[in-house]
């Protein structure tokens, strides 16, 4: 991926790269990029029964650590607390719910999904 690309335009990407990667698994695209008054949720999807908050992460190669690495336990809180809104605002039936991370590596496509992440 180039590197004049905006962040904003690599996320995107990234996420594009992600959905595509869960539909093939049998995942259930919700919704995109929802954003909420303290966070944002990158993707939201159904896997069976259970409702996914997934959380991608890239980085051109891993000269400055894994993506993963990135999220931070207050990261890992922003998007509980997203999760909790999106729940209130979306009222269904109770249900699992499960916090995943995506990470991609640009340079050699490395795809890595990570359930249960926290």
């Amino acid at each position: 991926m180039s590197s004049t690309l905006s962040t904003h335009h690599k996320g995107t990407k990234g996420e594009d790269f992600v959905c595509a990667k869960l539909r093939d698994r049998g995942y259930r695209i919700l919704d995109r990029n929802v954003r909420l008054k303290f966070a944002e949720i990158d993707i939201v999807a159904e896997d069976g029964d259970v409702l996914c908050f997934i959380e991608v992460r890239t980085r051109r190669d891993t000269r400055l650590g894994h993506p993963a690495e990135t999220i931070t336990s207050k990261k890992r809180e922003s998007i509980r607390r997203a999760a909790e809104a999106y729940l209130v605002s979306s009222p269904s039936v109770p249900r699992p719910i499960r916090f995943d991370v995506a990470t991609i590596i640009w340079e050699s496509m490395a795809f890595e999904y990570f359930e249960n992440a926290f």
